[in-house]
């Protein structure tokens, strides 16, 4: 299995749009072979010095049964339907695919 974080830094004010399409498309994305979990998720407010909040972001928790299936994941019609709606509101992305070490 492997753990995926992406995240995915958003032009300001956009954020609640893209979270709407991308909910939308969750059920496609755990209905993929092999995937375990799939999830966006938000900075919350904790009240801890030592976090980093930023409004303009949105880290997406996956899990994966394999790399394999990451990269099938990356090319389903139904992913690049995604981006080709929520691009232009993307203004970058980091990544972060982990293994049990």
């Amino acid at each position: 299995m492997i753990n995926v974080i992406a995240t995915i830094s958003l032009k300001p004010g956009t954020r609640a749009e893209f979270l709407k399409i991308f909910n939308a498309n969750v059920p496609a994305v755990l209905a993929e072979d092999g995937c375990i979990e799939y999830a966006p998720t938000v900075d919350a407010d904790s009240g801890l010095d030592a976090q980093v909040r930023n409004e303009n972001a949105v880290v997406v928790i996956e899990k994966w049964e394999t790399v394999a299936s990451l990269h099938a994941h990356l090319e389903a019609p139904h992913m690049l339907e995604f981006r080709k709606n929520a691009g232009d509101m993307i203004e970058g992305m980091e990544l972060k695919v982990l293994e049990q070490g």
